[in-house]
């Protein structure tokens, strides 16, 4: 089963690994701000779990599209930038 959601997921592309990464945020956002509604504690639990619980799950959705090489781009990518940054305030 675990093979086949893997294999499931990287026909996908980069950019579509990215983009899923970028929608945990919103997720995570909202799995803690909703504990300054005005709810029951009961309820700001079962919703804590499952908007965390959909955060991780696009988070780890959104690494396995990426991948190893994936993930070496894009930390190639952010060093670049911020040498690039370092470069330019000299």
């Amino acid at each position: 089963m675990k093979e086949r959601i893997q294999n499931f997921l990287h026909r996908f592309s980069f950019r579509t690994g990215i983009i899923i990464l970028l929608i945990c945020i919103p997720f995570y956002i909202i799995s803690f701000a909703q504990m300054a509604l005005p709810i029951s504690v009961s309820m700001k639990g079962v919703l804590w779990v499952v908007f965390f619980g959909v955060a991780k799950t696009f988070q780890y959705g959104g690494l396995t599209i990426i991948g190893v090489e994936g993930a070496k781009r894009i930390k190639d990518w952010w060093k670049s930038k911020c040498n690039n940054k370092l470069l330019t305030k000299k």
